[in-house]
């Protein structure tokens, strides 16, 4: 019975181990550090001029694209910390988008996510972006004129073939300096 017992208790040790092991595999599926955006404040509130359904989706294709674009660079330090900024950018449109918070939260614990279905190819997406973002440079606030800067910006990064976008992201970028996305992942200055 004695020896039983102790087949049992190295037995329980062995398949603990292999269950930690499991774990641990199941826990990281890339090698990558990311780290979530924090989002203390939602940056973009009531006197920016877009509508709460419009919001969600911009959201939701930012989230898709930050996806695509991790899968694709095999969750590679620069594609995370891309995804990172894209996400910061898609929470404080929608905070509580459900593809958006998913993706964010998987990409913390190390897990790939799976493709998310996307409303638009990323050479008509950047042309919606920078076409928004030339949109909201029209309005009066100082909130439409930041996330304008962030949309434009973003459009020449998702298509660098888009000559129009590219040429107003680096005159923004000569005319005001370096774009921050502090302000939207949360990080210390």
């Amino acid at each position: 019975m004695k020896q039983i017992l102790q087949g049992l208790l190295i037995l329980t040790f062995i398949s603990g181990g292999a269950f930690d092991a499991l774990c641990q595999e199941q826990k990281q599926d890339f090698q990558g550090a990311y780290k979530k955006p924090v989002i203390n404040l939602r940056l973009f509130g009531e006197d920016l001029s877009m509508g709460n359904s419009e919001r969600d989706d911009y959201a939701s294709n930012l989230a898709a694209y930050a996806v695509k674009m991790v899968l694709k660079q095999n969750a590679d330090q620069k594609s995370l910390g891309l995804a990172r900024k894209i996400l910061g950018l898609a929470l404080h449109l929608s905070p509580r988008n459900k593809k958006c918070v998913v993706v964010n939260s998987q990409l913390a614990r190390g897990v790939l996510p799976d493709r998310v279905v996307a409303d638009y190819e990323d050479e008509v997406f950047a042309s919606l972006l920078f076409a928004r973002g030339q949109l909201l440079e029209k309005h009066e606030q100082k909130i439409n004129t930041i996330l304008a800067r962030y949309f434009i910006d973003l459009a020449a990064t998702i298509d660098p073939r888009n000559e129009d976008a590219v040429y107003e992201s680096e005159l923004r970028r000569i005319d005001h300096g370096e774009l921050s996305w502090k302000l939207l992942t949360g990080e210390k200055k």
